[in-house]
């Protein structure tokens, strides 16, 4: 998956993840919505996590190729 491919990937988890909170206001969520919201953002934090890799390895003239998504457990605890 190169960038581009990533961004996309972004742009349509956070389309799906806005179409359930604006669905969810007035509503409240069911519990498979909200579970579904979770994976939503467990999965965007591993995308944005591997375009970071992708970028950094790329600055430090390496091959972006070479990266790799890390786990949910793993990005879910990075401090911000």
């Amino acid at each position: 998956m190169d960038d581009q491919d990533l961004i996309a990937r972004i742009h349509g988890l956070v389309d799906e993840e806005h179409r359930l909170e604006q669905h969810a206001s007035g509503h409240g969520l069911t519990s498979d919505d909200a579970s579904r919201l979770r994976d939503l953002e467990v999965q965007l934090d591993q995308c944005w996590d591997l375009l970071r890799q992708r970028r950094a390895r790329r600055n430090a003239g390496l091959d972006p190729d070479t990266a790799s998504p890390r786990e949910g457990t793993v990005v879910e605890h990075y401090q911000q």
